[in-house]
């Protein structure tokens, strides 16, 4: 179940790469690089702070290929469907939602306490995304004032305790991904964030 929905987590944050470069005017070998590094740019960073050696798309090809392949998919099929911008975001939501659950979980499974557990869950789930939106001249989903880190943050949370208490049930992880995915959904479709009191004012 977990190699599954870690090579589908792949495969939907490289068909991000994709929806985001193709507004770009790039071509297919450009966006087979961006779709790749969007992919796999968040879990490397995970692997390299935890000192994970061999890095995992190294060490198994197969997620490299994954996203080849459906960033060569998604090149010629997803102007076919869309062009909005929403089409990445709920995309992008939902690979937030599978690689953050997994990477907390290879992090408590190697040994690591709670709150590093939640922060590499974190880091992974927006890294890959970041370095798309850097890549390809576009404000970070992190920066807009719509919820995008809180979900993540509450869902790893949710997935360390109940994995504390049911010893690493499949739905606990199932019932983590539903959660950051269906906060994140909520958050694009009503544009929640935090209240102004919580918020920095700046310079103005």
């Amino acid at each position: 179940m977990t190699y599954t929905l870690g090579m589908l987590a792949i495969a939907v944050f490289a068909v991000t790469g994709v929806v985001a470069g193709g507004r770009k005017d790039m071509d297919i070998l450009t966006i087979v690089i961006l779709g790749n590094v969007t992919a796999i740019g968040g879990g490397t960073l995970r692997d390299i702070l935890l000192d994970v050696n061999p890095i995992y798309w190294i060490a198994d090809l197969s997620y490299l290929w994954v996203a080849t392949a459906a960033s060569i998919a998604a090149f010629f099929l997803v102007p076919k469907i869309s062009r909005t911008f929403r089409l990445l975001e709920y995309a992008d939501g939902f690979g937030v939602a599978l690689f953050s659950v997994l990477a907390t979980e290879k992090t408590l499974l190697l040994g690591f306490s709670w709150p590093v557990a939640v922060l590499m869950g974190m880091i992974t789930g927006i890294s890959g995304g970041m370095l798309r939106d850097i890549l390809t001249a576009r404000m970070p989903m992190l920066f807009s004032r719509e919820l995008y880190a809180t979900p993540v943050i509450l869902g790893c949370t949710f997935f360390v305790v109940t994995n504390h208490l049911f010893d690493f049930d499949r739905y606990c992880q199932l019932f983590a991904i539903s959660i950051i995915f269906l906060f994140r959904s909520a958050a694009i479709r009503w544009q929640f964030t935090y209240p102004g009191w919580l918020t920095y004012p700046g310079n103005r």
